[in-house]
This record gives C-alpha cells, sequence and structure tokens, in this order.
C-alpha cells in the first residue's frame, strides 16, 4: 500500500470529522464515509520514536487521554467511529501495534503481547502523558490486561470487549492461524486474498463473516487500510507471522492473580454472537476484577463490534469516564 499523504494534516482531521458528523447524521453511506476517514486518517497519521521503533498513531481532541488498542489483524483505523463521538471529552489516541498497521518496528524487536504493553509505557512517556483511559478489544485486550497490572498507576479506567483472558488465550478458534503463521505462510494464505478481493474478504468464510454482524462489512478501505500494509513486503509479512506467534504459549498465564488486585474501574461489553472467544468471558472478568462496573451483552455482535458499532463504545466510555 502506497503511504501517500492525501491531505495536510489539519485538513485530514477537519474532513474526518465533517465525515464523520455526516456519518451520525446518516448522511453518507457507510462505504462513502470510510473511504474519506481513510484518506483523513492516512493524513492525520503521526510517528513516535521509541526503542522499540516509530509507533505510528493518530490523535484528536483534547484534555485527558484516552488511549485505544486495536484488535488483530488490524490498526487504530478501528476506532475511527469512537474518535467522531468521544474526542470532545478526550484526547483520543490510537496507535498500531508492533508488527501491524504502519508501526515501523525496530530491528530484532519482540512482537509479544508483554512488548507491546512495556512499548505504550515507552510511547506514552515520549508524549508525556502520566495517565490513561483504556479502551480495548481482542489481543488489544490482552495487552491492556498485562499495561494495567504492570504500570497500574498510568490507568484511570479500562473498558475491555471482547478479548482473550486467561483461561481462554489464545482461543482454540485461533489454531488455524498459529498453524499457518508456523509455516510462515498466514499473510499469503488469508491476508493477500482478502487484501485482493473485498468480496471474498465479506464473505461467510472471510474476516467479515468471521468477525463482523453486518455482511456488508468491513468495507474495501477498511480492508484496504488494515491488509495492505501487512502483506506489502517480505519483512511486513514476517512481522505479522511474529505477532501471531506471540499469542501462543497464553500470554495471560499466571496473570489472575495480579487482576484480583486491580482497583482500576473497569466495563466489559461482549458482543454475544462472537464465535472466536468464549461466551464465558466477560463474567469471568466480572468476577474477577473488583471494581467491575459490570457487563453488557450485545446480542447480535461479533469479535470486532466496536468498528461497527461505535455509538456502544461511546456510550459506555462517557459513562465510565462520568461525561
Amino acid at each position: 500500500m502506497q503511504r501517500r499523504q492525501f491531505l495536510t494534516a489539519s485538513a485530514g482531521l477537519a474532513t474526518l470529522a465533517a465525515a464523520g458528523a455526516a456519518r451520525a447524521d446518516g448522511g453518507l453511506p457507510r462505504a462513502e464515509h470510510d473511504a474519506s476517514a481513510a484518506r483523513a486518517w492516512n493524513a492525520a497519521r503521526r510517528y513516535q520514536s521509541t526503542r522499540f521503533g516509530d509507533i505510528a498513531y493518530v490523535e484528536r481532541g483534547a484534555g485527558p487521554v484516552a488511549l485505544f488498542l486495536h484488535g488483530f489483524p488490524l490498526n487504530g483505523f478501528q476506532w475511527r467511529g469512537a474518535f467522531d463521538r468521544l474526542a470532545s471529552h478526550r484526547r483520543c489516541i490510537a496507535p498500531d501495534s508492533l508488527g501491524l498497521g504502519f508501526t515501523r518496528v525496530a530491528a530484532g524487536q519482540g512482537v509479544t503481547p508483554s512488548d507491546q504493553a512495556d512499548m505504550l509505557a515507552a510511547f506514552l512517556d515520549k508524549l508525556g502523558i502520566a495517565s490513561v483511559d483504556l479502551v480495548a478489544n481482542d489481543s488489544g485486550g490482552a495487552v491492556a490486561q498485562i499495561f494495567v497490572t504492570r504500570f497500574p498507576e498510568r490507568v484511570r479506567t479500562l473498558l475491555l470487549t471482547n478479548c482473550d483472558v486467561e483461561p481462554d488465550s489464545p482461543p482454540p478458534a485461533l489454531q488455524p492461524v498459529l498453524a499457518l503463521a508456523r509455516d510462515g505462510t498466514y499473510p499469503d494464505q488469508w491476508l493477500v486474498p482478502w487484501f485482493r478481493d473485498p468480496k471474498l474478504a465479506r464473505s461467510p468464510q472471510g474476516f467479515g463473516g468471521m468477525c463482523f454482524s453486518d455482511p456488508s462489512q468491513p468495507t474495501d478501505a477498511a480492508i484496504a487500510m488494515y491488509f495492505g500494509p501487512l502483506v506489502a513486503t517480505p519483512a511486513s509479512k514476517a512481522l505479522v507471522n511474529a505477532y501471531t506467534l506471540g499469542l501462543d504459549p497464553n500470554p495471560l498465564a499466571g496473570i489472575e492473580t495480579a487482576l484480583r488486585r486491580c482497583k482500576v474501574p473497569v466495563r466489559i461489553v461482549w458482543g454475544m454472537a462472537d464465535d472466536i472467544f468464549a461466551k464465558e468471558s466477560p463474567d469471568y472478568l466480572d468476577r474477577l476484577l473488583p471494581n467491575s462496573r459490570g457487563v453488557r451483552r450485545l446480542p447480535k455482535a461479533k469479535l470486532f463490534w466496536p468498528e461497527e458499532y461505535p455509538e456502544v463504545v461511546a456510550d459506555e466510555a462517557r459513562k465510565l469516564w462520568g461525561v
């Protein structure tokens, strides 16, 4: 994928805001909105140099920081709809994980969830940010759990959506992906065909059917944003395989004891049509976390519901933040 800038950063942010407002008013079809949002997101992307590499991120808004952690194999673009709705309340920041999206990983750097948590601490240090409200999905939820136990003073609140938990990490549904990654072929076998054929990606057997409840999703623009940088070069494909293999063995093994001591206010929102993660997991988290604010279940939502239903993310975040 070409990393060409379509607009200046300031114009890009203005376009993103306008596109978000039009979508909220029902003025733009989803596909058209996403094409505009992708151009603006690309224009607004920045890089922060750390010892882990140059971390790609997009930010919008002002005030206390909310840090959004995306799923696998996505990037920060997953949170564009949440940004539309929450930037008036928080300085919203969405970094791309090591090995995914547009982040440029330092030579020899690991990309496990543990590495991701340490990278986030360094990233926040470089930006001069002491504490954040964490919002996380999928493997980003595993990283969030590691981060909050490793750096509890840096997390004000935690909003968890469908994600790994210690008894379900990696989930059984990930085994075929892990097998391909061990062979070094996961991107070529799955991501390249989806990138080349968005209709295949949206099919019941594809990325969309697996992870989205609306068969028209993800849009062409989202597919290009997610998979383009991952399949661009042999090096980027190798990092995707490394990211996948970092999810096994269980990166959350032994974390339960530390989570039982976690005092951070937590809200759990779970898509119950998700076929990847166990339907018992939200109740497990609710019992485990001493300051849980309960569980909200979305009956028809699948794994990547935060992209489809950003209004739910915004509603729950505002309640958790008290704004």
